[in-house]
C-alpha cells in the first residue's frame, strides 16, 4: 500500500474571446498597430491563456495573415463576410460565433477573457460573471459600450498595454 499518495494540483484553464476587427480597428483607432504575435504571448504571460478564438472575417485573399495568426497560436474561427456595394466595405460581424463558441468550450474553461468593447457582448459578459468565469474584459479603445460599465472591475484599457503590443 502506498502512503504517499500524490495530490493533483489543479491547474485553471483560461480561454480568450477575441472580436478581430474590434480589437484591430479600436487599435488603430488610436493611431497604432497591434503586434498580433506579442498579444498572444502577453496573454499566454499574463493570463495563463490556453487558447486563443480569434473571430475573424474570411477573405481568401487574406491566407497569408491567417497563416501567420496560426503560426502565433491563435485558434481562427472565420466568418463568411458580405461584401457592401454601397459602401465598398467588407463587413465580418463575428458576434454571434463568438457567444456561441464562448458557450461550446464554457464546461473546458475556468476563466474566460473577451477582447472587445462591444455592447453586444453583454449578455455573455453577464451570464459569465454570474458563473465565475469572467476573468477580463480587454477593450481595445477608450469609448467603449456604456452597457460594459457595470464590470469596469474587469476591464483593461489595452491602449496602457501600447508599449508592449506596438508593432
Amino acid at each position: 500500500m502506498n502512503l504517499l499518495k500524490k495530490k493533483r494540483v489543479r491547474v485553471s484553464k483560461t480561454y480568450a474571446f477575441i472580436d478581430s476587427q474590434n480589437l484591430n480597428l479600436g487599435v488603430r483607432s488610436q493611431g497604432w498597430r497591434l503586434d498580433f504575435a506579442r498579444f498572444r504571448i502577453f496573454l499566454k504571460d499574463k493570463y495563463e491563456v490556453k487558447k486563443a478564438f480569434l473571430f475573424i472575417g474570411f477573405i481568401p485573399k487574406n491566407k497569408k495573415l491567417y497563416n501567420f495568426l496560426l503560426k502565433s497560436g491563435y485558434i481562427l474561427i472565420y466568418k463568411p463576410v458580405v461584401e457592401s456595394r454601397r459602401h465598398a466595405k467588407t463587413k465580418g460581424n463575428v458576434d454571434a460565433e463568438l457567444v456561441l463558441h464562448a458557450m461550446i468550450e464554457f464546461s473546458h474553461y475556468d476563466k474566460a477573457i473577451i477582447v472587445s468593447g462591444d455592447g453586444d457582448f453583454h449578455c455573455l459578459v453577464e451570464y459569465l460573471d454570474k458563473k465565475r468565469k469572467l476573468s477580463k474584459i480587454i477593450v481595445p479603445n477608450k469609448k467603449y459600450s456604456s452597457l460594459l460599465r457595470k464590470f469596469s472591475k474587469y476591464i483593461v484599457n489595452i491602449d496602457l498595454l501600447r508599449k508592449k503590443l506596438k508593432q
